[in-house]
């Protein structure tokens, strides 16, 4: 899930980046206003990346998701792609979990068979 979930955030935190710089051209926003929410939502979603395995993680990550199409009533292209990144942060933690249980079956698997050829009297 943790690749999944890094990769998503990390898309984000160009589009960020990219959505900062469009709402620059907003005559109400002072540059100060623009880099200061962009800045603070661009180091949340790197932080977010090493968070995700922990409590609350998940759901720091859909407050961004919120947040990134709330952000579309400054540049209203973040309405639709707020929810594009909303709909690939599902697919991150709901995939990611089906993977990493496959993983933990497989290791599981994998120590039975180790144990079942390393026991005495299975040669």
């Amino acid at each position: 899930m943790r690749t999944l979930c890094a990769s998503t955030l990390i898309g984000e935190f160009f589009v960020i980046g990219f959505a900062g710089l469009v709402a620059m051209k907003d005559p109400d926003l002072t540059q100060a206003t623009v880099w200061t929410v962009c800045g603070v939502a661009m180091f949340l979603s790197v932080v977010l990346c090493g968070m995700i395995t922990r409590p609350g993680g998940v759901q720091l990550g859909w407050a961004l998701q919120i947040a990134l199409i709330a952000s579309g009533f400054v540049v209203p292209v973040m309405f639709f792609l707020g929810a594009v990144f909303a709909g690939l942060w599902w697919c991150s933690v709901h995939y990611g979990r089906k993977i990493d249980d496959a993983k933990a079956r497989w290791a599981a698997a994998q120590e039975a068979a180790e144990a079942a050829s390393a026991a005495p009297g299975s040669a």
